[in-house]
């Protein structure tokens, strides 16, 4: 037993002997290999920081080249800006010695006039002592007997002008008046509204007609009692004629029935109602008119009442012509008249608007229109030279103030001028279609539209048929032939317009 301990014992300490010597043998490998790849480690590190290194220094080399391009890019500027510099040094140099120069030639010439100046003096003096001893005056006594002289001269030249001034005045007051009348009627050119005693009131069909006369005629009686308009109902189709001397009858009527056919009830209540509630709109649109017309025409402070009576004036004509509309015309005739002969042009216009408003009055009286006109201006405290201009416009009273016989003139140019009054709308249409058929037959011409009643025709050509030069010989030619064949009132301006405009006047 002791044997195989011992045998046990060797065994063990050989074993552990053995494998003492492995370890050993593996611990120098092992040494060996960790060397190796440490070597192996420390080579690669090597190598990625010389690689760093390098790429540092190739960013570090390229940003010094870029600040040393940079640095000499601003040394060029600088370079250049000291060569602008010392060029404008040099120029500035020169202008100043330029101007020493000028400033010494200039002082020189100075020097130069003083001494003529003094030299012109003294051969002044001489010849003035020269004169007075030939003469036996001073030069005082002289000037006192020439300015004498020249005094008796001037005043003969004087009155041989006045006089002949005078004598051209005569002669041209004709024709300047005359001027003046045809440019005041230019200026204010308007259309014209013919108006008659009768309204036409149009219905969707017949069958309201029936509705409108109602039962035994009632409803119409009614109506022709409350409006004092006469209602005739006849076999005329889809239309009621409404007949009365007073427009303001006829329009209170057409808006009743217009407001009676639409709202369908047709009876004689309902009709004095409409009738009552339609009296006062058409009462307040006068006022409303009327206040229009102030404001359009530039007319202030007129009486409330006045401006009711011109608000009226709407709805009264005066041989066809509507009596608003010959107002408002007059009051711009009256207004450029006044300004082309330097008066006040402010009172002659509100004198032209006010002087026909004797003929709306509410209750009238068996008196001349122009001397009811002008006691209903005094009783609204009216000026007297404009209370006079109205009354004596028909010469009713005499005149008192330059402003009477413009409105009179006006009021006749208004009234009397083709086209106002006489002139029927067919053969106004017709004068205007053969004015632009006379332009129209030139060639090269495009178009052509006669307008502002005639006065103006604009006539379009063809920028690649016409050219500048015989725009301008168009419109001669096109007012010659107008002057030659046609006849209209006043002037006719004729525009060709191409890319220049060319204007001649037939006159």
């Amino acid at each position: 037993m002791s044997i195989s301990i011992i045998v046990g014992i060797i065994a063990f300490l050989v074993g552990a002997g053995g494998c003492f010597i492995i370890f050993k043998l593996n611990q120098k490998k092992w040494k060996k290999e960790a060397k190796a790849e440490v070597e192996l480690l420390k080579q690669k590190r090597m190598i990625e920081a010389k690689e760093k290194f390098i790429a540092l220094k190739s960013e570090h080399e390229q940003q010094v080249q870029q600040r040393n391009s940079k640095i000499q890019a601003l040394e060029g500027k600088l370079q250049q800006r000291e060569m602008q510099m010392n060029q404008r040094q040099s120029d500035l140099q020169r202008k100043i010695n330029e101007n020493d120069a000028i400033r010494e030639n200039l002082e020189k010439q100075l020097i130069v006039l003083e001494n003529k100046e003094r030299e012109l003096e003294h051969s002044q003096r001489l010849a003035k002592e020269q004169l007075e001893a030939v003469s036996g005056l001073s030069a005082e006594q002289a000037k006192e007997q020439l300015i004498e002289s020249l005094k008796d001269e001037a005043k003969t030249n004087a009155m041989s002008y006045i006089n002949d001034i005078m004598e051209e005045a005569k002669m041209t007051a004709n024709k300047e008046a005359k001027k003046i009348v045809v440019q005041s009627i230019q200026r204010v050119a308007t259309e014209t509204a013919i108006e008659n005693s009768v309204t036409v009131f149009h219905i969707d069909s017949d069958e309201i007609k029936g509705r409108i006369i109602g039962r035994e005629g009632r409803n119409i009686r009614a109506l022709e009692a409350a409006t004092g308009v006469e209602i005739i109902v006849d076999d005329t189709p889809e239309a009621i004629v409404l007949s009365a001397f007073d427009p303001v009858r006829r329009e209170i009527a057409r808006l009743s029935l217009h407001q009676l056919v639409t709202d369908g009830r047709i009876h004689p209540a309902r009709i004095e109602e409409v009738v009552n509630k339609v009296r006062k709109q058409v009462e307040e649109e006068i006022v409303e008119v009327g206040k229009r017309t102030a404001i359009d025409l530039g007319v202030h402070g007129l009486h409330p009442e006045l401006i009711r009576l011109i608000g009226k004036m709407k709805y009264r004509s005066s041989y066809g012509q509507n009596l608003l509309q010959h107002a408002r015309e007059t009051a711009n005739l009256c207004a450029t008249m006044a300004s082309e002969l330097g008066l006040n042009a402010k009172k002659a216009k509100r004198a032209g608007l006010l002087h026909d408003i004797g003929k709306v009055p509410d209750d009238e009286p068996e008196l001349p229109h122009a001397i009811l006109g002008m006691r209903l201006a005094e009783k609204y405290k009216e000026k007297p030279d404009i209370c006079n201009a109205i009354g004596a416009h028909h010469d009713e009273v005499e005149m008192e103030s330059m402003i009477a016989p413009i409105v009179q003139v006006c009021d006749a140019i208004s009234g009397a001028r083709p086209g106002a009054r006489r002139e029927i709308v067919e053969a106004y249409i017709k004068r205007l279609n053969d004015l632009e058929n006379l332009a129209l037959s030139y060639p090269g011409v495009l178009k052509t539209y006669a307008i502002q009643a005639g006065r103006e025709l604009r006539v379009i050509v063809g920028a690649d048929k016409i050219d500048d030069k015989d725009t301008e010989l168009l419109s001669f030619d096109i007012a010659k032939k107008i002057q030659d064949e046609m006849t209209y009132p006043g002037q006719v301006k004729i525009t060709v317009i191409r890319e220049t405009r060319a204007v001649s006047y037939a006159k």
